[in-house]
């Protein structure tokens, strides 16, 4: 399943954000720990490298996500130009109150009345902005929401005297190019319901587990025979287990499968990340291989297909 959700009001907030870049500062992108690159939505990196603008990059969600893999990513993204890389969660007062002193390292040049230092807040739908938002002004001031798009407006807010913070709405991108990027969105819930088929997520999201964190599968529930199962398998496992079934017994599929996306949401599971900096490098290399595979086999079908309508011609 190739998963892509970019409703009418994302293109909105891209325009409005390209318009904004010019009054900015400095970039706060949001990512999720458990999968970073893949919830990095490309045109942020290309509005702000357009205004030469530095980032501060938030891994928020550590809470949820392997410690090994937030530390990799960590330094992966400080190695880049004009990137500070900052793991945390919102859940912690401590975390939430470095932000402005890091923020402030990155564009010293601001941060006085009469240069206020001009922050845009930027992400994909639903890596806890607006949590970040709230709890920076200490204040109820974004909707959130477990829902993927509660924020559809930008909004400007003073985070003291020296400081604005503009708030943007969660935006994806117009095409998620590799497969797994959104069914890792999509079981991590960046993505609206209506562009999703749970089930498939679910047997994605099962196949990864057992391949990185099968002992978290057996300590939830109670597995036996991981190593000869399959993310269908396990799927069904949990139906069985829980007792979920439909009229006339069949398991019910479905409701292992919302179940189970659930536990790995909640944190229930563990602390799970989907993606390291190494894995993230020899999936692009896989996709990059079947794609020139995929171009090569459609040039030689265009190709014969060419040969045999000159052929025709030539035989008239």
């Amino acid at each position: 399943m190739s998963i892509q959700w970019f409703p009418g009001h994302m293109n909105a907030a891209k325009k409005k954000a390209a318009e904004q870049m010019e009054n900015t500062d400095l970039v706060i992108e949001v990512v999720d720990a458990r999968l970073p690159e893949a919830s990095t939505n490309p045109m942020v990196a290309e509005l702000r490298k357009f205004r030469q603008r530095p980032c501060l990059k938030i891994i928020n969600k550590v809470d949820l996500a392997d410690p090994a893999a937030t530390a990799a990513w960590v330094a992966f993204y400080n190695a880049q130009e004009g990137v500070s890389a900052f793991a945390m969660t919102t859940k912690k007062p401590a975390d939430v109150a470095r932000i402005p002193e890091l923020a402030r390292a990155l564009a010293p040049h601001r941060g006085v009345p009469t240069k206020p230092l001009r922050i845009m807040i930027m992400g994909i739908p639903n890596v806890g902005k607006s949590t970040l938002m709230n709890a920076l002004l200490k204040k109820r001031v974004a909707k959130v929401g477990d829902e993927p798009a509660v924020t559809k407006q930008q909004q400007k807010l003073y985070l003291d005297k020296n400081t604005i913070l503009v708030d943007t709405p969660g935006m994806l991108w117009p095409k998620i190019a590799m497969p797994s990027d959104g069914l890792m969105l999509a079981a991590s819930h960046a993505v609206g319901t209506n562009a999703v088929i749970e089930e498939e997520v679910a047997v994605f999201l099962a196949d990864e587990l057992l391949q990185s964190y099968p002992q978290l599968l057996v300590a939830r529930y109670g597995f036996k025979e991981i190593d000869s199962m399959d993310g269908i398998a396990v799927v069904e496992g949990i139906a069985a287990r829980r007792g979920f079934r439909q009229k006339g017994g069949d398991l019910d599929f479905e409701k292992a499968s919302h179940v189970f996306l659930g536990d790995y949401r909640s944190g229930a599971l563990g602390r799970i990340s989907l993606e390291t900096p190494a894995t993230r490098a020899l999936r692009m290399e896989q996709f990059a291989a079947a794609e020139a595979a995929r171009l090569a086999d459609k040039a030689a079908k265009d190709a014969e297909k060419a040969e045999r309508a000159a052929r025709g011609k030539r035989g008239t």
